[in-house]
């Protein structure tokens, strides 16, 4: 009998076409929980990491974790796990809303597709009655005519997930979209789907979800919101994450100029306060997935006629890297720019980063106009948003453009103006200023990554209550000291893993609960004991070290745990941070040591054996 879990795995192989429900791997889900942990497990054990990953052999996994739709607050996440087209590397990309919920309520706890399909086609999942139906007639469509399309043609229960013409036309970083706005980015997944010939995915799901322990469920949820309840989760109610840039600023790490300085002196024209008071239509009120307490989500509505639109976002990266990497300073750009990639399905951080590389090689002299077809000058909002449209549908530069930042400096023979660590861009954190975000940039999985170990945090919020599994408790910690990010980085990526796993919003359970609220909820939702902190900061652990395997396996080493040399060599020139360089050099073997990997970056035997992946 399952609890928490449904126990059961749709397998779609597009190729042939078959449709199978297979019995989820009981011990795989006590030893990888859930969603990105089960994903990778899966993933891993199922193709060769070396594959191509725009081709057949490569699988798309969607996986839901085991308090996803039961109630828990932020329990509606699900991950996305592939092989990154964009990275090389192992991909896990998130997506929130209503869609994960379906899923487990439809009976399953991931949907795995394999192969290709001969024609453009889409799923219709009712529960058990899986049809693969034809999508001729929605390629070409954006998310959001995709999403109602098939929302006519299914039923108005249905939620869905979908690519845009950026996922069909292969940009490396293209998103899945679904409901109405929320996108599982990075990574490049949406390409992953379009390289399947899959435009959507329609789920609808009515059966119920049980828990081991009901009571002790109930109890552990009502510890949950009041902890929710006694924390200062206002700033993201009132102003989402917008509200962050304000922090950024005071740290000097708001990144400028494709990351020339950290200090922008318009940041209050693209702070979270202006946008709730300009275009916000929501005043006071964010758009919340279900079962969340906070709604961080904004909805925004701009008039100017020249960037004109309205819809979901933007969120702080697609401001502050629109908006101050660009230089734009431009609440009204950054939101057109962000809209457009919501409709053509692609990640705002790096359609934002590439178009901020191409402006400083185009002011540096390396890149000539005529090789853009315009004047490519930071500031230049017509540019943004024309090569915003052009990237997705890859017409003319944006065709380059469309195959990330790395590839684009390496084509013009400039690496050290990517901005980025394995192939991905960086998000709107300048690491000169954030060590351990530094350190995390250049070790996490898939890459330059911010929520997948968010050091970051305990500097600029000061979470108090994280206690890692020292026992301890952190207050705001100097993001300038560097000798104790090591320790702080690995056991907060450990600990990310298993946020992603349970299927729960990592804001949650990061900025506002914390393990004992986890290990509460995940033992009465599944009935299996975790360990204490320790057993669960191991699952994280072995998570962590899975998908590094995965990593070493596809090609990568430990030169890819690596820097741009601006952020190692070019101290920042001004502000709260200035002087600064990511101590890099000096964190990596501790990180390393503390791990237990070798100094080329592999995982001992000793420590394999030790979390049961030898």
């Amino acid at each position: 009998m399952w609890s928490g879990w449904t126990g059961n795995i749709l397998r779609i192989d597009l190729s042939r076409p078959l449709v199978t429900i297979e019995e989820l791997n009981r011990q795989s889900a006590v030893n990888f929980i859930g969603a990105r942990g089960l994903g990778v497990k899966y993933l891993y054990d199922e193709i060769d990491p070396g594959i191509d990953a725009l081709s057949p052999a490569n699988k798309l996994i969607f996986a839901t974790g085991p308090l996803t739709g039961t109630g828990a607050p932020g329990g509606s996440r699900y991950m996305i796990v592939t092989k990154g087209p964009l990275t090389g590397a192992i991909a896990e990309s998130s997506g929130g809303g209503p869609l994960a919920m379906a899923i487990k309520y439809a009976g399953f706890d991931m949907i795995i597709l394999e192969g290709r399909a001969s024609r453009p086609v889409y799923l219709w999942i009712d529960n058990d009655q899986v049809e693969i139906r034809d999508a001729a007639h929605l390629w070409g469509k954006t998310s959001s005519e995709t999403e109602a399309a098939v929302i006519d043609e299914t039923d108005s229960d249905a939620k869905v997930a979908c690519i845009g013409p950026a996922g069909e036309n292969l940009v490396r970083f293209a998103c899945i979209m679904s409901d109405s706005g929320r996108a599982a980015g990075r990574s490049g997944v949406g390409a992953v789907m379009g390289s399947k010939n899959l435009k959507a995915i329609a789920v609808r799901g009515t059966n119920g979800l049980g828990v081991a322990d009901n009571a002790a469920f109930m109890t552990a949820m009502q510890n949950a919101f009041n902890v929710i309840d006694n924390d200062d989760t206002e700033h993201f109610h009132q102003n989402g994450t917008p509200g962050v840039l304000a922090y950024v600023k005071e740290f000097g790490v708001l990144p400028t100029r494709n990351f020339q300085t950290g200090v922008n002196k318009c940041w209050d024209k693209l702070s979270g306060e202006t946008l709730a008071k300009t275009i916000s239509t929501r005043k006071n009120m964010g758009l919340a997935c279900p079962s969340c307490p906070v709604g961080c989500g904004r909805v925004t509505k701009v008039t100017n006629p020249e960037f004109k639109g309205e819809g979901v976002g933007p969120e702080y990266e697609t401001i502050g890297l629109f908006g101050s990497s660009c230089e734009t300073n431009s609440l009204d750009v950054a939101s057109k720019a962000g809209f457009i990639c919501n409709e053509l399905g692609m990640d705002t951080i790096s359609t934002a980063g590439a178009i901020s590389c191409a402006m400083e090689m185009y002011e540096r002299g390396i890149l000539p106009e005529s090789d853009v077809g315009m004047p490519l000058n930071f500031g230049n909002a017509q540019a943004v948003i024309r090569l915003t449209q052009d990237i997705g549908l890859k017409r003319g530069f944006g065709g380059i453009l469309s195959e990330g930042s790395w590839r684009l400096a390496q084509k013009y023979g400039h690496p050290e103006f990517f901005m980025g660590s394995k192939k991905m861009d960086f998000p709107s954190y300048d690491p000169r200023g954030l060590q351990g975000m530094g350190l995390g940039y250049a070790t996490n999985s898939r890459g330059a990554c911010h929520i997948r170990g968010e050091v970051h945090d305990l500097s600029l919020y000061g979470v108090s209550h994280w206690r890692l599994t020292m026992d301890q408790n952190l207050g705001p910690i100097d993001p300038l000291r560097w000798d104790d990010k090591p320790r702080i980085t690995a056991d907060i990526q450990d600990w990310f893993c298993m946020i992603d796993s349970c299927g729960m919003c990592n804001f949650m359970f990061f900025l506002i609960m914390n393990e004992d609220n986890m290990i509460e909820l995940l033992e009465a939702a599944t009935g299996i004991d975790i360990g204490g902190r320790n057993g669960l900061m191991k699952i994280g652990e072995r998570i962590f070290n899975l998908e590094r395997l995965f990593n070493l396996k596809a090609g990568l080493t430990w030169r890819d745990d690596s820097l741009p040399k601006r952020m190692l060599e070019e101290p920042m020139p001004e502000g709260p941070a200035k002087g600064m360089v990511v101590h890099l050099d000096e964190m990596l073997p501790e990180y390393y040591r503390i791990r237990a990997w070798s100094p080329e970056g592999i995982p001992s035997k000793t420590k394999l054996q030790e979390l049961g992946l030898n």
